[in-house]
């Protein structure tokens, strides 16, 4: 289930006194046990309301009030969201939090509705048929895209060129050895067992998934892997590097794009496009 964890305002908060370096550390500790455990979504800290606007509704009348707000005990001051069990698992989180305020303060959880609360309506399946197609827009919104490559049995060689002349941080490194299960017999190559099964890695500010596959068939193409870099000397260093062994199918030159650009397959088959952005003439 999900519930809303709120820090209700105090009068210190609502007064914009910010918290010791130790309420800080401390909180942090704690955030950090909520999204180890795997049950934050989220949670911030919200500013006091005197920086706050309330609009209040009367029929069609929209009355604003600039804050601050005088009902300490009704206001916010943070927030989380939580996807636990139960409300017993929340309430045994929320002892374990650290006092959020430097003065006296409550923590109030509440669930949130779901879609089955409102199933008994009369009149109400086509508007949470509609609720469902905008949730589910909503978790594509907030899907990730990588690109996945295949390098052959040559993912750990394209990994350290990458590394040395890129500047790629590796993090995650699986190997087909390190499987806890027996694969299925047939779907390795032979001498395949110590290959990268799975590995990220990342590029500026993208990641990039990569494997050997399962035998040396893999193929790349149909894409490429855009690179921006900062200068032209970064751009005319890493553009010699990737080509070294590979195929220069467009020297890097100045087009209306883009101050300088350039494409080509390195030596791995992996097909890059090298630029400048558009403002940089360095």
């Amino acid at each position: 289930m999900k519930v809303m964890v709120m820090v209700k305002a105090t009068a210190s908060s609502e007064a914009g006194v910010m918290p010791s370096a130790e309420l800080m550390e401390a909180m942090g500790n704690f955030n950090q046990q909520l999204v180890d455990a795997g049950i934050m979504e989220s949670g911030d800290g919200l500013k006091p309301s005197s920086e706050g606007l309330r609009v209040r509704f009367s029929g069609t009348k929209r009355l604003v009030q600039q804050g601050p707000f005088v009902e300490t005990n009704e206001l916010i001051a943070g927030y989380w969201v939580w996807n636990v069990s139960s409300m017993d698992e929340a309430l045994e989180w929320v002892k374990k939090c650290p006092n959020p305020m430097m003065d006296d303060s409550d923590i109030e959880i509440r669930p949130f509705y779901s879609m089955e609360d409102f199933a008994e309506i009369v009149g109400s399946a086509g508007v949470l048929a509609q609720e469902q197609e905008m949730q589910h827009k909503l978790a594509l919104q907030k899907a990730s895209l990588n690109n996945y490559l295949f390098f052959g049995g040559r993912c750990e060689e394209a990994l350290n060129y990458y590394q040395q002349h890129v500047g790629a941080r590796i993090g995650i490194l699986m190997r087909f050895s390190d499987s806890p299960d027996p694969l299925p017999e047939g779907m390795l190559a032979p001498g395949f067992e110590n290959k990268v099964m799975h590995c990220e890695f990342t590029l500026g500010d993208s990641k990039v998934f990569a494997s050997d596959g399962c035998g040396d068939g893999s193929k790349l193409s149909g894409f490429s892997l855009a690179l921006t870099v900062a200068t032209a000397d970064d751009a005319q260093r890493v553009f010699a590097a990737l080509s070294q062994g590979g195929q220069v199918t467009m020297p890097l030159a100045e087009t209306f794009w883009s101050p300088l650009y350039g494409q080509l397959v390195d030596q791995f088959g992996v097909a890059w496009m090298v630029m400048l952005p558009e403002a940089n003439s360095n």
